[in-house]
């Protein structure tokens, strides 16, 4: 279709963008579903791959962090060949990855699929924004629309929980990921008639060596991260965060030397953008981590089936849609900051309630906590992403969507690493009962998950105890791990309220 076939005429409105986005709203909802799907699914498939504590940090995050290293490359990418072509091939390519994924038979090969199924997903997330921004042209319109697409990224992660259960009941494990594969076959099929193609008419030169140190840089800082949460700042730890360091300052040196970067770093100048980008960033930390552990603790600690925990979790899916929906219209009528606070102090007191979960905390009290967080995530987010989004000219909306979408990645990886690191610090000193194996009180401290499994293999009684002080020291955990993540999300809400001052979401129309 040409620039012209997709004008109304005197609007310079694009016919059929509503149904476009809805295309786009399927793969954003599917990537953010397959990111916290894999919490529910983690006992089972601890039982049956049986990775060590720290295999099983890597299967959670390491597609987070993927995404996160290749989102500025795979924005920028699409800005040059074009969003859709990029977002169509990433979409076939993200179905058979997840093949993949569902028969992964160790858990050295289930890493490396989370990370083939990353590299997939960072095509998609990008151009899913950057095709709203060339879509709508009305402010308002495209905050509208920005809202539908943060709602069904920030729904997609608490959603996942309840479309994990109700596969898990009836299915093994790998069905989590199968799910894919019709969504991006109806992608692929609905995408190649409604989307139309955009991209930078100038673009300029890919530069490999920036896509490189990206992902070298990002790489190496999360392996630094991973090592000191587990064995304390070793050696490898040491020079793994000297690598990534410097390989992220010379990508942001060079960045400023080169005509068509792949990320123009000058953005960070304006403090406004630096304020919405960490907003997004820690929003979805706190979410994201919440979610992760908040399905184990339900499964493992108050013994609920997959299908019961997902349902638990719904509500925070309900507040995300809702703020979602509504943040365009509160951030245009109180304003952005009041906003962007609101929503962050919104999340951190929900994260502050883990601290009085136990055992017998009922649904009523844990979903009202999590409609809460949902819903102050959601309304951070959409509008934060909706700054980033209206602050970059249309041609550079492939690189400007991918700072929103590493945001979006980075914290989600950050919140299940940090938070994560909490939890397993704390889990992991648990006192075994006396007369248990070494081997086997070994095995039982590298996860609940774990403790469970080897709680199987012996006598009844002892089996019953080490299962006991398990659970006690997980609770303990995921109780510091919500009070550590409350106080950075309230800490940021200040933050953000300084940062975001004088902010505003644009109005009138734009012809393209």
């Amino acid at each position: 279709m040409t620039g012209t076939a997709l004008k109304e005429p005197d609007t310079g409105l694009v016919p059929g963008r509503w149904l476009a986005l809805s295309v786009l709203v399927l793969a954003v909802l599917l990537i953010a579903v397959d990111a916290t799907v894999l919490g529910l699914a983690t006992p089972f498939l601890t039982e049956d791959l049986q990775p060590t504590g720290t295999q099983l940090l890597w299967i959670g995050d390491v597609y987070s962090f993927v995404i996160a290293g290749l989102l500025i490359s795979m924005g920028s990418l699409g800005d040059r060949i074009g969003r859709k072509k990029l977002l169509l091939t990433g979409a076939v390519a993200f179905g058979a990855v997840s093949v993949l994924n569902a028969y992964a038979t160790s858990p050295e090969m289930m890493i490396v699929a989370r990370a083939l199924l990353g590299v997939a997903g960072a095509t998609l997330m990008p151009s899913t924004l950057a095709l709203i921004r060339n879509l709508f042209f009305d402010p308002r319109e495209r905050s509208i629309a920005v809202g539908i697409w943060g709602s069904a990224a920030s729904a997609g992660a608490a959603v996942g929980p309840v479309v994990g259960g109700a596969l898990l009941e009836h299915f093994w494990w790998g069905s989590v990921f199968l799910i894919n594969l019709p969504v991006m076959a109806v992608l692929v099929v609905v995408g190649l008639k409604l989307i139309p193609e955009s991209r930078n008419p100038a673009p300029g030169p890919w530069d490999l060596i920036s896509v490189a140190l990206s992902l070298v840089g990002m790489v190496s800082v999360v392996y630094a991260i991973k090592e000191v949460a587990v064995h304390g700042l070793t050696e490898g730890a040491a020079l793994a965060a000297a690598l990534g360091a410097g390989a992220l300052v010379w990508f942001v040196r060079r960045q400023l030397t080169l005509e068509s970067p792949l990320l123009n770093v000058r953005l960070f100048h304006h403090r406004g953008f630096s304020g919405a980008v960490l907003a997004d960033l820690l929003a979805i930390l706190g979410l994201s981590g919440l979610i992760f552990f908040l399905s184990q603790f339900l499964q493992l600690v108050q013994d609920r089936s997959p299908l019961e925990a997902g349902l638990i979790e719904l509500p925070s899916a309900v507040g995300a849609v809702l703020s979602g929906l509504l943040a365009g219209h509160l951030a245009r009528r109180a304003s952005v900051r009041a906003a962007v606070t609101g929503g962050l102090a919104a999340l951190g007191l929900s994260l502050a309630s883990c601290v009085w979960l136990t055992a017998d905390t009922g649904p009523l009290a844990m979903g009202i906590a999590l409609f809460l967080g949902g819903f102050g995530a959601g309304l951070a987010f959409t509008v934060t992403a909706d700054v980033i989004l209206g602050s970059v000219p249309k041609e550079q909306a492939g690189a400007a969507s991918a700072v929103s979408e590493t945001a979006y990645e980075l914290g989600a990886a950050l919140g299940i690493a940090l938070l994560g690191t909490v939890v397993t610090g704390v889990y992991r000193d648990f006192t075994v009962p006396a007369g248990v194996p070494e081997a086997s009180a070994d095995a039982a401290r590298e996860s609940l998950g774990g403790a469970f499994h080897t709680a199987g293999s012996l006598p009844q009684e002892q089996g019953e105890a080490l299962l006991a002080s398990a659970r006690d020291a997980f609770a303990d955990g995921f109780h510091l791990a919500g009070a550590a993540a409350s106080v950075v999300l309230l800490t940021a809400a200040v933050a953000a309220w300084f940062l975001l001052k004088g902010q505003r979401l644009a109005d009138g129309v734009e012809h393209p």
